[in-house]
């Protein structure tokens, strides 16, 4: 395979400029978020959030420079050693603290599954682009599942369900984009809203808050009790982050109240508000004006991909930026519809602004492939 030079006057600017915008106001807001919290303060959040920053732009540049091609190559090792890694976490984290997904390297924790996530959208790229002639067969659609749940499985175990979800949402919406007809795409979509349908009332007639034995852990289902019946509070366990994330949303009014001066954050009533509720810290400081251009700058990265996707050369280029605009699409409207309360809780963060270091390099990552795409098309035209 030959591997073409890059000219520069074809990376995406527009892009680099809309993930460094967000990623600045995301440290910037982390700061605010813990400000008076000596705990995250002296454990340097800001600091090691900078550093995660700092080096996953390195990462994207070099993989910017690197043909997004030579990756179809390296899918099944990048799958095998993945897979290791998650094994190696569970077996040794398990061992010692009963619950992983966490390796500590000094005072920096790295999460795997995170990453996980763009190595699932090489894997499938690579797969589909394989078998892009056989997307009718049922056979096709059997074996990258199979491929997606010897991963999943794994980051299922840690135990970490949100991640698995995001990685599922992957692995259909490449199904889709590699040329699968809506209708079986349906049908498997029903198939999957019948089994929560069976399954979400009997896990509500058995639940027990002492039961953290299983696939799904009791916290689990007190967040999805939650969301269904917020009234029986006191029966299903506390709803307290999510009302305290709309009194932040609502009480910001157009404006916000003011940099490091939204009363639910700076006093601390928002609980988690440096990762999963930072939507809400910043509308409290910055009102429905600063959210809403947050949101917009995060679907102008997603819009960017997909005209990445739409200029690539080939099938596996487009499937790679396709599904890093997945990642970040679906991130993004959950983390957002928890904080309103129209989803159930989880530990999905805010493409770029929440407080996350893994999470942030994996995403920088995503958008590296994303650059070596453009990179080796044609020119943009804005």
């Amino acid at each position: 395979m030959k591997v073409r030079e890059i000219s520069w006057r074809y990376f995406d600017f527009w892009l680099l400029g809309a993930v460094a915008l967000l990623t600045i106001f995301g440290v910037t807001m982390i700061r605010s978020a813990i400000a008076g919290n000596l705990e995250l303060i002296e454990g340097n959040t800001v600091q090691k959030q900078i550093i995660f920053a700092v080096g996953g732009f390195v990462v994207m540049m070099l993989v910017a420079v690197i043909d997004y091609r030579l990756l179809a190559a390296l899918s099944r090792p990048l799958y095998i050693g993945m897979t290791g890694l998650l094994i190696a976490l569970n077996l040794i984290g398990g061992a010692l603290f009963g619950s992983a997904r966490w390796f500590r390297l000094g005072p920096i924790l790295i999460q795997p599954s995170e990453l996980a996530k763009i190595v699932m959208i090489i894997v499938l790229a690579d797969f589909f682009t394989q078998n892009q002639g056989q997307m009718h067969k049922i056979q096709t659609v059997i074996r990258s599942f199979i491929w997606t749940m010897g991963l999943t499985i794994w980051i299922l175990l840690q135990p970490d369900l949100s991640t698995s979800v995001v990685i599922f949402v992957i692995w259909a919406a490449l199904l889709w984009a590699a040329g699968l007809e809506l209708k079986h795409l349906f049908m498997a979509g029903g198939a999957g809203l019948i089994v929560i349908a069976v399954a979400v009332p009997l896990l509500i007639v058995n639940y027990d808050p002492e039961n953290d034995t299983g696939l799904i852990k009791a916290y689990q289902i007190e967040r999805v009790l939650n969301f269904i019946a917020p009234e029986e509070e006191a029966r299903y366990g506390s709803n307290y982050n999510v009302q305290q994330a709309l009194i932040s949303i609502g009480s910001g009014g157009w404006f916000g109240q003011g940099y490091e001066s939204g009363s639910q954050v700076q006093l601390r009533f928002l609980k988690v508000r440096h990762s999963d509720f930072i939507f809400s810290a910043l509308s409290q400081e910055f009102g429905f004006t600063g959210a809403v251009f947050v949101l917009l700058m995060i679907f102008f990265v997603i819009w960017r991909c997909l005209r990445a996707a739409r200029l690539a050369a080939d099938t596996f280029g487009a499937l790679l930026a396709y599904g890093v605009a997945a990642l970040f699409t679906f991130q993004a409207i959950v983390n957002v519809g928890m904080n309103l309360r129209l989803l159930p809780v989880t530990g999905l963060v805010l493409p770029f602004v929440s407080y996350g270091g893994s999470s942030l390099l994996s995403m920088l990552l995503g958008i590296g492939l994303v650059e070596s795409v453009v990179l080796r098309h044609k020119a943009l035209e804005f």
